[in-house]
């Protein structure tokens, strides 16, 4: 089955119909998650050689604009999962890739320290790191406060910045599970985000996590982001934003899957 014919099924019988729910409710669609991750989608850009598609930005984008058409939510989720998932391809473990590729983890991005600011100013936040990262032995321990994460407290690992170990410039990128101790997220998502895409703050007071969990060098994010991660959100922001502009709005009373025509969902 090809990544389009798995992506029109996967819009209309997981992602349409808890569209309303998640969309008016603000109800995280774990649903439309697990069917992206069943039917191989979240590994779209995984390498074929650890189970993925072995596919790139532009057929991620599409994914993301033919998503935003139905539930913008969703879009958001899987934006920011391939933008973090092209650092895990070059940067991350075979382990977490090949969970990845089999459907099993969703990533995310925890890279902004500042609340305030929008577009550029938010990706000129994405170049800088106030939170820090202490060695101790084979161990990390991070501190920080990131805004804006989408799905906190519901994806399995964040891709988080730090302050250099040990050089004065540039910042540190780290492969954080959901799960590690002392990772918190508030029990109410905040109010950035499309409405159910559990965008909130995520707290590390501190993190610790094991020293391999870096992604790349030691004050090598700056590079990471200027040349993987802000070509990838922008990119997928751009489709997200196209399909938006269709999204498509079911008469009130009318269930958003029998709204969807199969022509709205294939194009």
């Amino acid at each position: 089955m090809s990544y389009r014919t798995a992506l029109a099924e996967v819009l209309r019988r997981a992602v349409a119909p808890c569209a309303e729910l998640t969309g008016m409710e603000g109800r995280f669609p774990r649903g439309a998650v697990t069917a992206f991750g069943a039917t191989g989608l979240l590994g779209l850009t995984v390498s074929t050689e650890f189970g993925g598609a072995g596919l790139g930005l532009t057929e991620a984008a599409e994914v993301v604009a033919r998503a935003a058409r139905v539930c913008p939510a969703t879009a958001a989720v899987l934006r920011s999962h391939y933008t973090a998932v092209a650092v895990i391809e070059s940067y991350g473990s075979p382990w977490v890739r090949g969970e990845i590729a089999a459907g099993r983890h969703l990533s995310s991005l925890a890279l902004v320290e500042d609340v305030t600011g929008c577009g550029q100013e938010t990706e000129a936040q994405l170049l800088m790191a106030r939170g820090t990262a202490v060695r101790s032995g084979g161990v990390v321990a991070l501190r920080g406060r990131k805004h804006g994460v989408v799905a906190a407290g519901e994806a399995d690992s964040y891709v988080w910045s730090s302050r250099p170990l040990g050089t004065p410039d540039g910042l540190s990128l780290w492969g954080v599970p959901a799960h590690a101790p002392d990772l918190f997220v508030p029990a109410r998502p905040g109010a950035t985000g499309p409405p159910g895409s559990s965008t909130s703050t995520v707290f590390a007071d501190p993190v610790l996590v094991p020293a391999e969990a870096r992604l790349g060098a030691d004050g090598g994010g700056l590079d990471i982001v200027l040349g993987t991660v802000l070509p990838w959100l922008r990119e997928l922001e751009a489709a997200a934003a196209a399909g938006r502009a269709h999204h498509h709005h079911p008469p009130v009373g009318a269930r958003t899957a029998d709204f969807l025509t199969p022509s709205s969902i294939r194009a």
